[in-house]
């Protein structure tokens, strides 16, 4: 069994800050880059001051300074070294995780199992994601002008940082499911919604049947990031193999831009759950039981040259807002 539920683990705080083209999208931020640089002379230093900005705040914030106990998180780039890079010198323990976009669930998953074991009483999770140096590293690079196809995704540019406790607050981290690694033998990197859609029914229903909980439990069921089309075959599976209709769904990828954007099926990156659920879930009252399923494909440039299928993995986090 790979769900656990949570007597004491609780989300106290939460900082993000996103990009440019999110900005112009269906949501409101506190802290926005006015252009991808972020006044940095290169890409990578900019996706490391968004994650060092995100930082800074919470640790100010709740009055950290050198409290921190443990961080858990990741990024995009190779050998996690946004995150690293971010934490030089900063005397905080550190577990780097990967996961793809998944990589946010991932962490809070692992902080909260330390927090419940008693192991620690706090820690923080943090991801990002930056357009430029995502497309570089995954597809192309951007200046190289290639064509994209109508069913890939837009990187999302922005961070996140979570401040989990075991002191109450209204937000509790419920329960959690760790998922299995999925491969239908899709070989298209450009497809990453057909890639992770069907993990992301299976963590479902993982979910459901070792938690013997109905999908009704859930006023809100969000995935990320599967896209529009993505969206709909997670939709579609989950109704032909499991006779699941959830009464409430979001696709947080689907979400976060307008329509005349030009960002094809929608966002992808570990920051896009983290966005969405902060900057609306969160805020919308008519949720109390949110069920977070982040997706994250499990593939390199190398594998894909070498014509090898994608697998994936989602992760699912159970949380609660307690009047």
């Amino acid at each position: 069994m790979s769900s656990f539920k949570y007597n004491n683990v609780y989300l106290k705080d939460y900082e993000t800050i996103a990009g440019p083209e999110e900005v112009k999208g269906n949501l409101t931020y506190p802290n926005i880059l006015k252009d991808y640089y972020f006044g940095e002379e290169r890409i990578e230093d900019a996706e490391i001051k968004m994650q060092n900005l995100c930082l800074t705040n919470i640790t100010k914030r709740n009055k950290l300074n050198n409290k921190i106990e443990l961080l858990v998180g990741g990024d995009l780039i190779n050998q996690l070294t946004i995150t690293s890079y971010n934490l030089v010198n900063r005397n905080i323990p550190f577990l780097g995780a990967y996961n793809a976009c998944a990589t946010f669930n991932e962490s809070l998953i692992i902080l909260a199992n330390f927090i419940e074991a008693n192991q620690i009483h706090s820690g923080l999770a943090i991801t990002s994601s930056h357009n430029l140096n995502a497309e570089r590293q995954y597809r192309f690079p951007i200046e190289y002008g290639s064509p994209k196809k109508c069913y890939t995704t837009f990187t999302t540019t922005g961070a996140a940082c979570a401040y989990i406790t075991n002191e109450k607050s209204n937000i509790k981290i419920e329960s959690a499911t760790i998922g299995t690694v999925v491969d239908y033998g899709i070989k298209d990197s450009s497809n990453m919604g057909a890639v992770m859609a069907p993990s992301a029914a299976k963590t479902l229903n993982q979910h459901l049947t070792e938690l013997h909980r109905d999908i009704n439990y859930y006023d809100l069921i969000i995935t990320g990031d599967l896209g529009t089309l993505g969206s709909k075959l997670f939709l579609n599976l989950i109704q032909e193999d499991y006779n699941y209709l959830p009464k409430a769904y979001y696709d947080a990828s689907s979400i976060l831009y307008k329509d005349d954007q030009n960002t094809y099926q929608g966002g992808s990156g570990p920051v896009v759950v983290p966005l969405v659920l902060f900057n609306k879930i969160l805020k919308e009252p008519q949720y109390k039981k949110i069920l977070i399923l982040a997706t994250g494909s499990l593939h390199n440039t190398l594998m894909v040259n070498l014509k090898k299928s994608i697998p994936s993995i989602t992760h699912a986090i159970s949380i609660e807002v307690i009047k």
